[in-house]
Parts: C-alpha cells; structure tokens; sequence
C-alpha cells in the first residue's frame, strides 16, 4: 500500500514519539516493580525486627515478673514452693491468640506448657521436628549461651499444624530452667502476602493512570501534529496557487508583450518595406524607385536586429552555443562596458552541463540583478560567485552600493520575479540588504546526487 507524503510525513513525526513514550512506559513500569519490591522487603525485614524485638521484650516482661519469687528464694523460700508459683505464672500469662510461654529443665524435661499441657513432665530432649532438627537441645543450647532466636517446626494451637515459629529463650540462673516463648511465622507471611497484594495493586493502578495519560498525551500529540501538518500543507498549498497564478500571470505578460513587440515594431517595419517595394517596382527604373528600394533595404536590417533583440530576450543564443560560463560572463562584460562597473567573477561548474531550466534560471537572475545595479544601486563594484558541489549549485551576487531597508524594496517587482523563477525549480532565493551596506542576493539548488561533480576551473578578473 503506497502512502501519501503527508501520512509519511505524519509517520515519521508520529512513530519516535511513540517508540519513546513506549520505552519510557516500560522503563517506568520496571521501576515501578522494583520499588514495589523493595518495599516488601523493607516491610518484611521490619516486620521480622518488630517482632523479634516483641519476643525479645515478651521474655523480659516474664522475667520481670517472677523476679519477686527468686528474690524470695534466695531469702529463704522453699525451691518447690517458688518452682510452683514461676509455673502457675507461666501458665497465666498469654498473649495473642498464640502467645505463650515454655519452660525446661536442664534435661529436656517440660515444666510449662499452657496449650499442650499433655506434654509437662515428658523428657522431649531428643525430640525432632519434620527438619531432623533436636528442637529442646537445641533451645537448651541457646539459653545456655546467654540467649537467643531459634527457628523450627511446632504445632500452632488454632489450627494443630505443624508451622515454622520463631522463639526467644533465655536461662532463669537460679533455678536453671529454660524459658522463653515464640510467634509462628506463617502470621508473618501473611501479613506480607497481604502487603504485597496492597503493593502490587497501587502498581497496577499506577500503570492503569500512566497508560491512560499516555494515550490521552499521545492522542492530544497526533491530533495537534496532524492540525498543524493540515495547516502547513493548506499554506503550502496557497503558497504554491500563488506561485503559479504569479507564473501564468508573467507568461500572459510576456506573451503580450511579444506579440505587441511583433504587431507594433516588426510588423510595422515589414510593412512599411513592402509597400516601398511595391513602390519602387512601379516606379522603376526611376531615381526614385532606388531610394523606395534603399529604404526598404534599412527597414528590413532593422527589423533583423529586433528580431535578433527579441529572440536574445526570450533564449539568449550565447547560452545555448557557449554555455552558462561564458553568456554570465557575456552579461558581466557588457556590464563593464556600459557602466563602468568593476566585477569580481568565481565561477566552478560541473563538467557536465547543468539542466536547461536551471541554467536559464541562473542567467535570468543574474541579468535582473543587473538591471536593478544600473536603475537603483550607485555600485562601483560586483561580485559573482557560482560554485557546484556534490549535492548543491549556490549563485551569489553582491554589490556595495547604496542598498535598501529589508521593509521597502524587497517586494520589488524584479526581486519577485527572481524569487519566483527560483522556487519554481525548488530552489531557494534570499536577499540581504542594508543602507550602504550594499545588496547580496542568493540563489541554491539542489542537484542530483548521482553523477559526479567535477569541479572546473576558477575563472576571476581583478578590478581594473
């Protein structure tokens, strides 16, 4: 499927913007996943801290609270009566729906154990959870070692399954035991199941907006792209009815032109000579019919010479036998030698000629800035300079003369001619003038890249 210019034009302007909200989008969801993530893991550590800072807190509390019993024995209270009453309080103090606390003796007997009191009195020292993991000996090591965390498998009271807990125990050194107590980690993992769920959902909601905004941004951006693509194609457009009604407005002025040279000088002229022919056929061999017969002869040389006048205008013939070279500098010289005007010359040309548009162009432009230096200018200098280079054909034509203001004479009849015979080869014409400055105009066009341009000789002529 072939597309038009403007959808090309649309595509190319369209396409990277979209390539690149794209990449953005996707860079942005990226990160968006990675900081959801690093706030879970901020969130779990944290959570693993606060609880374990909690367990840690829960053991100093039981402490606490039955440091007024072995203050008691070490004044004199009966060992079993103060082990009966550091048991009763154990049993007591709950916490949560799960919060208990333990304890052991030295051996691996259990003293207390308030959701499993089936277990008191049991040596559980060579007891092993579903890991192979000696659970008591190795709680009894810890405490031993002044305290600490351990993580194993044990029976969780609301459910009965075995689940991973996390416990804090520390030795009571008067009596030996090991106490301490746990919180099962399955808790743990659900509350950042469910941190994870409110994280991945802001995520998903943050994407859902950013997509949105996206197509909104993308929409608002092609919508404007093609109104201004519009506008500028309808300007383009105008620019370019201008241009032609301008272009056939000056073959309609030229063509009358022509014709009123033909009707009102020519055909005068032809006329005049044939009835003086007539005249002197009559009148022959009369004195008379020699003059009619002589007079004719200079009516026809000078109808010749306007002939030749007005076919130099319409194609000078020094363009099509010698070339763009030597017709620019047939124009140059005839400036010299009627003004008195120094010229400056550089002229490189390809080897092979340029198109006929082109070259008639480059003549017809250069011959109106002439004309403008003779009527308007009060130069005494001016340079031409006419390079090719790979791509490009540049004509640049300057004087120091009296110059005008950007604001009055650049809409000029004859700088608009200039103008228009460029851009209608789609070239590109400026003018740059200042008062006393002087005038530069320039005209660029682009060549076909293809064969290769072989620079020319430089052709310059000092002033005199």
């Amino acid at each position: 499927m072939n597309l038009s210019l403007k959808a090309k034009i649309l595509l190319l302007t369209v396409l990277p913007l979209i390539a690149l909200s794209l990449t953005i989008s996707w860079m942005y969801q990226r990160q968006a996943k990675e900081l959801a993530q690093q706030q879970v893991d901020i969130f779990e550590e944290n959570l693993m801290a606060s609880r374990r800072e909690a367990l840690k807190n829960h053991v100093h509390l039981a402490m606490n609270s039955i440091s007024p019993v072995l203050e008691q024995l070490d004044g004199g209270l009966e060992r079993s009566i103060a082990e009966y009453q550091i048991k009763h309080q154990l049993r007591g103090m709950r916490y949560g729906s799960d919060g208990y606390f333990f304890a052991y003796t030295p051996d691996g007997i259990n003293l207390v154990h308030p959701t499993q009191p089936n277990l008191e009195g049991q040596d559980l020292i060579g007891l092993q959870d579903e890991n192979g993991q000696f659970v008591i000996r190795d709680l009894l090591n810890i405490a031993k070692a002044g305290g600490g965390y351990y993580q194993y498998l044990w029976r969780k009271p609301t459910d009965g399954n075995d689940v991973n807990k996390l416990s804090y125990v520390v030795q009571i050194p008067e009596l030996g035991w090991m106490m301490g107590t746990g919180l099962y980690v399955d808790d743990i993992a659900k509350e950042i199941a469910l941190m994870k769920q409110k994280v991945a959902s802001n995520v998903r909601n943050s994407v859902w907006a950013s997509t949105i905004l996206l197509i909104v941004t993308l929409s608002t951006v092609v919508l404007i792209v093609t109104l201004v693509n519009m506008h500028t194609t309808q300007l383009a457009d105008q620019h370019l009815q201008q241009l032609a009604n301008r272009f056939v407005t000056f073959q309609v002025i030229q063509r009358r032109h022509f014709a009123r040279e033909l009707h009102d000088g020519i055909n005068q002229l032809l006329v005049s000579a044939k009835l003086r022919l007539n005249l002197a056929d009559k009148q022959w061999p009369d004195r008379q019919a020699l003059e009619h017969q002589t007079k004719a002869v200079e009516q026809l040389n000078i109808a010749i010479q306007e002939i030749r006048r007005i076919s130099h205008h319409l194609r000078p013939v020094l363009l099509d036998d010698l070339g763009l070279e030597a017709a620019l500098h047939g124009l140059l010289d005839e400036l010299e030698e009627q003004s008195h005007i120094d010229t400056r010359r550089r002229i490189r040309l390809p080897r092979e000629r340029l198109p006929d548009a082109i070259e008639m162009t480059l003549y017809r432009v250069v011959q109106e800035a002439i004309t403008n230096i003779r009527k308007h200018a009060r130069a005494t200098q001016v340079t031409l300079s006419l390079t090719a280079s790979f791509q490009q054909l540049v004509l640049t034509m300057g004087d120091n003369g009296c110059g005008f203001a950007s604001d009055e004479d650049a809409s000029g009849i004859g700088l608009m001619n200039m103008r228009e015979r460029v851009e209608l080869l789609g070239g590109k014409f400026s003018v740059r003038s200042r008062r006393t400055k002087g005038t530069l105009v320039k005209a660029a066009f682009l060549l076909n890249p293809e064969p290769e341009l072989a620079r020319g000789p430089v052709l310059s002529k000092e002033p005199k």
